[in-house]
């Protein structure tokens, strides 16, 4: 089993193919599995899925459970595999931690940025109308994470596939989501929701797909499409028939569109 141990966690990380690196960050509470379909991806392109401390198969450490934390990691992990001119794909708050790269570090690795279903802050605000939740709302998920983990595994499994779902999918999301530990599913659920990355929209200066599930149950489209018009020359591409994870909905089709925006960069 790969692994890398960066700033005092051993993180498990699965590398595929040979040519142009792109790195997979995966959501809140999820892991690297979801990205199941991009793991064998045409020639051409080498497919890098990591999963974060205390998530998915990485060491479940007591600390460093912030977006903060999670950029560090990610910079010492490609510093680590040698890994530059890569293109980041990230999903929900793997978006943030890569808003959160952008900040800290720049785009000098980068060669192209993708956003999957994500908008730049999740808890409401007077002046952004597509918050996922208000203040009450984020605690009782917080206290549900530390009183029945698996029912908010449920919650969240319920509203991440278009349509009816599909039994395989959920249990693959289930098994991802019950993997990490209550106390870090408290820790990084409180701090990725009350991040705020609108101010770092226009840093991101390398060529940049926005891609959203029409029937996104988790966050909202539009708030996707704010990211979008907000990027210098972002694309955006909408996902008729998936919710929160057109990669594992619509596989062929998000792997075309990504590797055809791959082509571009």
């Amino acid at each position: 089993m790969p692994t890398v141990t960066v700033n005092g966690a051993e993180l498990y990380y699965e590398s595929s193919g040979d040519g142009t690196p792109i790195v997979f960050l995966h959501g809140v509470m999820m892991g690297g599995r979801f990205f199941t379909e991009q793991q064998d991806l045409p020639e051409g392109y080498q497919s890098v899925v990591l999963d974060f401390r205390g998530h998915g198969r990485s060491e479940k450490t007591e600390t460093g459970h912030t977006v903060p934390a999670y950029a560090a990691d990610l910079e010492a992990f490609l510093e680590e595999l040698a890994l530059d001119d890569i293109v980041l794909v990230g999903w929900s708050m793997g978006s943030l931690v890569g808003w959160e790269y952008i900040d800290q570090f720049g785009t000098d690795r980068l060669s192209g940025f993708v956003v999957v279903d994500q908008q730049p802050v999740d808890l409401e605000q007077e002046d952004f109308e597509h918050g996922v939740f208000d203040f009450d709302e984020l605690v009782d998920l917080m206290e549900l994470a530390q009183r029945d983990p698996h029912a908010l595994a449920g919650l969240f499994v319920d509203q991440m596939i278009h349509g009816e779902g599909n039994e395989e999918l959920d249990r693959l999301m289930f098994d991802e989501i019950s993997r990490v530990p209550p106390a870090i599913k408290s820790a990084i659920l409180f701090d990725q929701s009350v991040r705020d990355y609108r101010d770092v929209l226009e840093d991101v200066v390398v060529p940049t797909l926005v891609c959203t599930g029409v029937d996104d149950a988790l966050v909202d489209p539009a708030g996707v499409e704010y990211v979008a018009a907000r990027t210098p020359g972002a694309e955006l591409e909408r996902f008729e028939e998936s919710s929160h994870c057109p990669f594992l909905e619509q596989p062929d089709r998000f792997n075309r569109v990504l590797t055809a925006f791959v082509d571009r960069c």
